[in-house]
């Protein structure tokens, strides 16, 4: 097999079969293409409607079914289907991890397989997200640092400006270039890679995953590109709301700075995290109190603030837990 995809759907069973149809004209670009979805947790009547889609529009052939309950968040819901698969006499070339909320516009999947044909040493190539009027989000990055974590608090122009060349959203490039790391919405990787570094870490459940992914691909000397010739609609944050775009998200959940804080620790150590955390907390202060006086909107996750202190190391320890997973304690 040339490439499997990916799709881990939770309770976003229109968006799936959306992604299905987009997928359903690209089956043809590439000998040897299979699509794999995880129906993670939502419920068996959500399990059966996607596998009656693939039936009845004649998707079989191409698109296969795993159902698992509960919820395993993104990473486990995505090892569910890397882990068997990696496990045959004869695994697939290339993975991608494609989010259940998108869109491959045409040619979307074979740029990737072709850049990644062409440049061996890439491990990793993730794809060029934009909304559905085309206008490209945040794809490129760079790793996170102490400096970064007050920029992006702070918000203010001129220490933007003096930070730039640091800033972890980089200038979106518009030929293949390498980068730190890719979202995880659109993210191929090579069977290399995973032998090398293993699956997704699923101690992160479901953010700051691809990061880390990537950040263990160049650690071992795999490189990470982007590859901009792959258009990837992306309808941001309708799997978990955290990132939706709205007029004032929603509450940030537990498990994303549960998240953070392992990612931090385990990537950075216990110094570095400390600081980051506490320039975090000055920065956004900062900003909270900029915003009152400047009477600017409020568009911050309702008690951001508080919910980063308490979740900081500064308050929850140094100690790294493995996030909780909320289908285990809510009896789903």
């Amino acid at each position: 097999m040339k490439l499997l995809v990916v799709i881990v759907s939770y309770k976003v069973t229109d968006l799936t079969i959306d992604c299905l149809e987009s997928l359903s004209g690209q089956i043809r670009d590439i000998e040897g293409i299979q699509v794999s979805v995880c129906e993670n947790g939502t419920g068996p009547d959500h399990a059966q409607r996607l596998q009656e889609t693939i039936d009845r529009r004649g998707w079989s052939s191409w698109a296969k079914l795993t159902a698992i309950s509960p919820n395993r968040g993104f990473t486990g819901g995505n090892n569910a289907i890397l882990a068997p698969a990696m496990k045959l006499p004869h695994p697939p070339e290339y993975f991608l991890l494609l989010n259940a909320d998108t869109i491959a516009r045409p040619g979307a999947l074979r740029s990737l397989v072709e850049f990644m044909e062409k440049h061996p040493q890439a491990g990793i190539a993730g794809s060029r997200l934009e909304g559905l009027d085309g206008v490209p989000r945040s794809t490129a990055f760079r790793f996170f640092s102490v400096t970064t974590e007050f920029d992006l608090a702070l918000r203010l122009g001129l220490v933007s400006r003096l930070l730039k060349p640091f800033s972890v959203t980089m200038p979106l490039p518009v030929q293949p270039c390498p980068v730190d790391w890719v979202s995880g919405a659109s993210l191929s990787v090579r069977r290399e890679v995973l032998r090398d570094i293993g699956l997704l870490d699923e101690e992160l459940y479901t953010y700051f995953d691809d990061i880390d992914f990537c950040m263990r691909a160049k650690r071992a000397r795999w490189q990470v590109w982007f590859v901009p010739d792959s258009h990837v609609v992306h309808l941001q944050g309708q799997t978990t709301g955290v990132t939706a775009v709205v007029k004032r998200p929603n509450r940030r959940p537990d498990y994303w700075f549960e998240a953070r804080r392992l990612f931090w620790l385990k990537n950075y150590g216990p110094v570095r995290t400390a600081a980051a955390d506490a320039v975090w907390i000055v920065g956004f202060a900062l900003w909270r109190i900029r915003r009152l006086l400047t009477r600017k909107e409020d568009n911050d996750p309702p008690r951001f603030l508080w919910d980063f202190i308490r979740h900081s190391v500064w308050l929850k320890g140094f100690r790294k837990r493995p996030v909780r997973n909320p289908a285990l304690s809510d009896g789903r």
